[in-house]
């Protein structure tokens, strides 16, 4: 691995033929936007792609929303450090999806307009219940952002040759930029061509690397697995790693495991994906679509994590920028040299570009749509205005996303596990509110109010107070020590605390539920009846 590092031992490759890759990506990109841009005349293009993507597109596009930088570059690490335990990741991730097929794909299509909200929002008072799905989406896309822009800065800064924290900053600030552009100028519609294209480009990178590997120890897995233990040791192969330390790391694993698998059920930007096709049926398909790309994404990551510690080693790979991160691109240039790492880096880079305009484009679309016409408003607002304050709010969004990217980079947090906080929040603030509405009956405003903001506020509060943000050498803060929370993922108090709130604040509500309603909003989630009407009353 000697020969992995550039003369500067900060670099790996060449920095020329990254920034060509890179450039090239972003110019299709750019050209596809602009394309893009042409067809949107309307609310419901910018926020919905005007509802004509097909089943198979959007199954393609949610596999690139939802393979992040994580995905790809942090659960590759975790393997290649962890073995068993960082496997644990991809499982979680892909077993989630049966919950979001089964509970809420085809309900939330059917029901929604254009946000999350609209379903909370249908027989409940509209004001207070828009506002607090609008914060939580506002937070969870914060999360997941941060993740992204960290990825972003690490593998970026690691490829162009760029060191120091003011370097890396820059380049965070960069693909901040291009991401509020994408979503300033395409809209859904430009995020859904860029998804799909960075999810082809993905799979197929992924899929190569794996093959690649495979050849390296004559196709046979037992031989890869063999040479990672020779390489980091038995414990690769053994649970226990990362969780099986103590008793207070294998409570960490329950709870990463309940944020993982309930958490992708209730992700506003994944979500929003189900209302860009025309039907019940296109939504279906697409979630099927999706498991299957996501899975088979997974099964390459468990080879190329096994690949990178078996030829990388863990030292070289915890050494290098972007620490555990680094593991994809080293693998890449030590089996291809600097042609494989260009290709590999140009798409953990597309990576991250898709995912944080989905991430942006969602968390504006809320504000405007939830906050600004329907709350701000009464929804007497024309659509021009609305998808002009949506535009806003991405250069917000985006600019306070930077800022939390630069932080998280610089503690050299691994962004699988940032990716997983994200999915601790959605699971505890959103989920639960999403379960009751649509599946409970006698379910009110304060029941949903007390859910959403509880487990938010819980949520955020026990990542504050974990070793997480400070009192340990990984934390974002090291310098000091506010941490009283043992577990490094909250979902294991925050998520059945948010259902029991949501069951206690209907309870002890003297509103009566609108029984009316909720048989309205029974029939058209089943149905798929007045979907595509306004959720407005």
């Amino acid at each position: 691995m000697a020969d992995v590092f550039a003369a500067d031992g900060a670099t790996i490759g060449e920095p020329a033929i990254n920034i060509s890759i890179f450039g090239a990506f972003v110019l299709v990109t750019l050209f596809i936007t602009f394309r893009a841009s042409r067809t949107n005349k309307s609310a419901a293009d910018y926020y919905a792609a005007g509802r004509n993507i097909t089943g198979t597109q959007n199954g393609l596009a949610i596999a690139g929303d939802y393979l992040s930088a994580a995905s790809f570059l942090g659960i590759a690490g975790a393997i290649a450090i962890y073995g068993y335990d960082g496997f644990l990741y991809s499982i979680g991730f892909l077993v989630a999806w049966l919950v979001a097929l089964l509970l809420v794909a085809e309900l939330m299509r059917n029901t929604a307009r254009f946000t999350m909200a609209d379903v909370l929002a249908f027989r409940m008072r509209q004001g207070p219940v828009r506002t607090a799905a609008a914060i939580s989406t506002l937070f969870v896309s914060l999360f997941y952002l941060l993740a992204q822009m960290a990825g972003a800065g690490g593998l970026v800064a690691l490829l162009l040759g760029v060191s120091g924290a003011a370097a890396e900053a820059l380049v965070v600030v960069v693909v901040g930029g291009l991401m509020i552009f994408y979503v300033l100028v395409g809209g859904m519609r430009g995020t859904t061509y860029v998804q799909m294209i960075k999810a082809t480009l993905l799979i197929a990178g992924a899929l190569v690397m794996t093959i690649w590997v495979l050849a390296e120890y004559g196709f046979n897995l037992s031989s890869l697995l063999g040479g990672a233990v020779s390489s980091e040791g038995q414990q690769v192969l053994s649970p226990g790693a990362q969780y099986g330390v103590s008793g207070t790391t294998r409570l960490d694993f329950i709870s990463l495991a309940l944020a993982l698998v309930l958490g992708t059920a209730g992700l506003p930007h994944v979500l929003m994906r189900f209302y860009t096709v025309p039907t019940a049926k296109d939504a279906r398909k697409s979630v099927v679509w999706a498991i299957w790309l996501i899975g088979a994404f997974y099964l390459f990551s468990l080879v190329i994590g096994y690949g990178a510690g078996a030829l990388v080693g863990s030292e070289a790979i915890l050494a290098a920028p972007g620490g555990v991160n680094a593991a994809a691109p080293l693998l890449a240039f030590e089996l291809g040299g600097t042609v494989l790492l260009g290709i590999i880096a140009g798409v953990a880079f597309a990576t991250i570009l898709a995912v944080v305009a989905g991430l942006t484009i969602t968390a504006s679309a809320s504000f405007a749509h939830d906050v600004y016409a329907s709350v701000l408003k009464k929804g007497q607002v024309e659509a021009n205005a609305e998808v002009r304050v949506a535009r806003i709010t991405a250069v917000v969004i985006g600019a306070v996303s930077i800022g939390l990217g630069i932080l998280a980079l610089q503690a050299g947090i691994n962004i699988a596990f940032l990716v997983a906080l994200a999915f601790a929040v959605a699971a505890s603030a959103n989920l639960p509110t999403i379960l009751y509405t649509l599946f409970w009956k006698d379910f009110t405003t304060q029941g949903a109010l007390w859910s959403i903001y509880g487990g938010l506020i819980v949520c955020i509060g026990l990542i504050i107070f974990s070793p997480v943000v400070s009192g340990s050498e990984t934390a974002m803060f090291s310098n000091f020590d506010i941490a009283w929370f043992p577990l490094r993922n909250p979902g294991l108090v925050s998520i059945p605390l948010s259902f029991f709130l949501g069951w206690l604040g209907t309870k002890i509500s003297k509103e009566k539920p609108d029984v009316d309603k909720y048989a309205e909003l029974e029939v058209r989630s089943l149905t798929g009846i007045g979907a595509e009407k306004a959720v407005a009353h």
